[in-house]
């Protein structure tokens, strides 16, 4: 759309995590689709993250490139090196991890010499960046805000903030409705994030959180990775209601076409990409349950264990994701969590990754026919534009609010029975549970009926991001009034 001397250059700042980078890429790369020069800016430690897929994006002739700027590990009492939030959760540590979100704050300097150096039309920065709209403000650019949620948690988060349901219940655990929100959707304090909760106190966290919510009104508006046909009533609402500019553009992993795309997003596989494939294509459609809690809930090694009872004895093909964790001298701790002979006996039936794995592939392949998800915004979007039902398995964060999504709205997916937010380590589920929800989600009444209503959304995903589709037609409009800003 732009070209030549009118060429809009577009800066992508995201947060320093995996769940956050590899959508932001993503969109990057989306961008340049219509002739928009963009840029990522991340750190040293988290540059090799980015550069396998952006260096496929410039073979290609997309002029996506990677600022760098230094992280402050020293400044803010952080080992050299931590520049990712994984790296902290493997820690299971809440003074190291506020740390970390606190030496985010020390990037503002380094952003703004590359504001002034190179004067970009737009910067697009995450939310957990609040500060990132005075930066961009001084130099007279535009700031874009990237959640990296649906639109329905935004809503969630407003709703709570503006009409405080939760004080008016007696107990954690009775339900409330969420007031002025469409649809009777019901949640209780157990399911909130402890800075909703408000048990935070005036610390520099919750501060923090206000600082991003302030800055997010004073922004140019925010850019949302869904499309309108998945949640029309709550991005009505966001927009209308609520009164925020706000551009649908999602699902933004859609520009990852081909088998080289999907495996290059974000970190090295940990296993063979093609071995993965050719196990899944000796299996038949819809029989493999595709099990992953994203890059930073943990587990403990009891529940690890459980998971590996519940999904022998439900008798599924799995695939089954497990992070990694590492002792304090950096060495991977001792298995303990797998049942003895377990990987013997489920030769030919289950396949475990340790470590990273190429999601969007997996989840493409026709032999999966369910997927047991933490939640996170990201591997929702994944597995309804692959058309496949959830199992839903909340741990932290907004995963409470999108699980309602899933299962109350938009009916494609069954809880676990998870009803207690935690902060990274996750609530405990008996394998009683796993087994009963993973058959149902593969084989029970509704199976059926919430396959058929994944696969008509993960339809409907593919053509909003087509020519005219209401993603592409909305990220046209945007780069429009950028460009008409500018002159």
């Amino acid at each position: 759309m732009a070209s030549g001397i009118c060429q809009l250059h577009i800066f992508f700042f995201p947060f320093l995590a995996h769940g956050h980078m590899i959508p932001t890429v993503d969109m990057a790369k989306l961008f340049t689709t219509r002739g928009v020069k963009a840029s990522v800016i991340t750190t040293p430690g988290n540059a090799p993250h980015l550069s396998r897929s952006i260096q496929k994006a410039s073979e290609l002739g997309i002029e996506l490139d990677v600022k760098i700027i230094k992280f402050p590990s020293a400044e803010a009492g952080l080992p050299e090196g931590w520049e990712n939030l994984d790296a902290i959760t493997n820690e299971v540590n809440r003074e190291l991890i506020v740390k970390f979100y606190m030496a985010t704050t020390k990037l503002q300097k380094p952003l703004e010499q590359l504001l002034q150096e190179h004067k970009p039309d737009c910067l697009v920065a995450d939310m957990f960046f609040p500060w990132a709209t005075d930066a961009a403000a001084k130099f007279g650019i535009p700031r874009l805000v990237f959640h990296g949620t649906s639109f329905f948690s935004l809503c969630a988060i407003k709703c709570l903030a503006l009409y405080e349901p939760h004080k008016k219940v007696s107990s954690d655990s009775e339900p409330f409705v969420m007031p002025n929100l469409p649809g009777e959707i019901k949640l209780t304090r157990n399911q909130l994030p402890d800075p909703a909760k408000q048990d935070m106190g005036d610390n520099d966290f919750s501060r923090f959180m206000k600082a991003s919510d302030d800055s997010d009104l004073r922004s140019y508006g925010v850019v949302v990775n869904s499309f309108y046909e998945l949640e029309h009533a709550y991005a009505d609402h966001y927009r209308k209601a609520l009164g925020r500019r706000a551009w649908h553009i999602g699902p933004v992993s859609l520009c990852n076409r081909n088998f080289e795309d999907k495996a290059l997003r974000g970190k090295q596989a940990s296993v063979d990409e093609q071995e993965c494939l050719k196990w899944l294509n000796s299996k038949q459609p819809n029989s493999v349950v595709y099990i992953c809690f994203g890059s930073v809930a943990n587990f403990t090694s009891a529940q690890l264990m459980e998971i590996a009872m519940g999904l022998e004895a439900s008798g599924q093909n799995f695939i089954w994701v497990v992070r990694k964790n590492k002792n304090n001298g950096g060495e991977e701790e001792k298995e303990d969590w797998l049942p003895e002979g377990f990987e013997k006996r489920m030769e030919g039936k289950g396949l475990i990754i340790r470590g990273w794995a190429p999601q969007v592939l997996i989840l493409d392949h026709e032999a999966v026919g369910g997927f047991v998800t933490h939640c996170g915004w990201n591997s929702i979007l994944e597995g309804v534009t692959a058309g496949v039902p959830l199992v839903t398995w909340p741990v932290y964060a907004e995963q409470f609010y999108n699980e309602k999504i899933v299962n109350e709205v938009l009916k494609i997916g069954i809880g676990v029975g998870i009803q207690k937010w935690c902060r990274i380590v996750g609530d405990f589920v008996k394998r009683e549970a796993i087994v009963k929800a993973v058959n149902e989600i593969m084989m029970g009444d509704r199976a059926e009926e919430m396959r058929s209503r994944a696969k008509a959304f993960g339809e409907m995903a593919k053509r909003a991001v087509e020519n005219g589709g209401s993603s592409s037609s909305n990220l046209n409009s945007l780069i429009e009034d950028l460009s008409l800003r500018r002159h």
